[in-house]
């Protein structure tokens, strides 16, 4: 079956917060991490079919749903889950929280990696912990990396949790072993649990890269990890908020079940029946949409490469482009680019300031719109 991503799908008017954003105005939204893709046809039937059965009480994670994730873990990854590790969730960021919560006691450290995904940053202090930052080595034009040093400093003390985005979330990087090994090693040494966010680990663009999900590294660091997951990026289903934690150490796992009491509220029946197809059913279709976002990847690098001031980082994972426009002068980075109708997100929301994150998740005659405006907006800058 072939699969047409350039066939464009109009969301403005419709219910997308992505578009809404700027209703009434001539912008291209770029910002928000969903794709403007239809999901895959075997999503979209699975759903039909469930909405023809017309009856949406409260309900259970289907039949075959677990074993499908253990054999998406397997197949994809050699990653042997057992179906009582998982716990499910609404959403991945509510995941981030709970942690927080589940992990330390209130004033503890909890540590991540600067520039990261903004819930990072906010999650601490809403479960009333101190968040740490760790600034990570490189950048756009060197490559971005994970120092030692300032790693063992940042989780050293009362620090208890280390909230590590694998793949990268804005820098696109997909760590290789040796970084796991040497991040899970500092972990193991001054006992601090990592809840590695890994939503776009079937989102790998660098050719010949394989995701390894970090609870993969040994026993050890299994029993003091937290790994998050979901089909929601993978497969454009985020609007229907099913996402699920691997947990393999029986005490962690009670102590995370028991922060969400109360206060997390189950999965919905629509949600359970999409990530079922999309991890049992969609293979076809994400294969197709891989080739396509690294042509989309390949398209913005070129182009970004023509504008002076703009560096972009190497996108090895995720549909997501970091953009370092610092050296385009002191303007306000989004409310510029706006101005000539793209909208970014913003880099101090990422603890990234003078920088932007551009979506190439979308039709290439978007993006070739997006990147034709772009050329204005920078050369007004300069």
């Amino acid at each position: 079956m072939s699969f047409n991503f350039d066939d464009p799908v109009e969301r403005a008017g419709t219910d997308s917060h992505k578009w809404a954003r700027y209703a009434g105005r001539d912008i291209l939204p770029l910002w928000v991490a969903d794709t403007d893709f239809k999901s895959p046809p075997a999503v979209i039937e699975a759903l039909a079919r469930r909405v023809d059965h017309g009856v949406f009480g409260y309900g259970d994670p289907p039949a075959g749903l677990a074993e499908t994730v253990v054999a998406t873990c397997a197949d994809e990854w050699d990653w042997a889950v057992d179906p009582s590790w998982l716990v499910w969730l609404p959403g991945l960021v509510s995941g981030i929280n709970v942690t927080c919560r589940a992990v330390g006691k209130s004033g503890d450290g909890v540590a991540t990696l600067t520039p990261v995904y903004p819930p990072f940053l906010k999650a601490p202090a809403l479960m009333d912990r101190k968040l740490v930052t760790i600034p990570m080595a490189g950048g756009n034009t060197a490559g971005w990396s994970v120092d030692k040093g300032r790693l063992a400093a940042g989780i050293a003390g009362d620090c208890r949790l280390l909230l590590w985005c694998h793949p990268h979330n804005p820098v696109g990087r997909a760590w290789r072993r040796e970084e796991l090994e040497m991040v899970a090693e500092s972990c193991l040494a001054s006992r601090t649990i990592i809840c590695s966010d890994e939503i776009h680990n079937q989102l790998i663009l660098a050719e010949g890269v394989r995701h390894v999900p970090l609870a993969t590294l040994g026993p050890e660091v299994a029993a003091r990890t937290i790994t998050l997951m979901a089909p929601s990026k993978t497969f454009n289903v985020a609007g229907l908020s099913c996402s699920l934690a691997v947990i393999p150490d029986e005490g962690l796992r009670r102590r995370f079940r028991r922060a969400m009491a109360g206060i997390v509220p189950s999965v919905n029946v629509m949600g359970y029946v999409a990530a079922l197809a999309s991890w049992r059913d969609g293979g076809d279709w994400l294969a197709a949409q891989i080739e396509y976002l690294r042509a989309n990847r390949d398209y913005l690098a070129e182009r970004v490469g023509r504008w002076d001031g703009v560096t972009m980082s190497s996108v090895e994972a995720t549909y997501l482009a970091w953009l370092d426009v610092s050296a385009l002068g002191p303007i306000d980075p989004v409310g510029h680019f706006e101005n000539h109708g793209v909208g970014l997100s913003e880099g101090k929301d990422f603890a990234g300031p003078g920088c932007v994150r551009l979506n190439f998740g979308c039709p290439r005659a978007t993006l070739r719109e997006a990147c034709d405006r772009l050329d204005k907006a920078v050369a007004a800058a300069g």
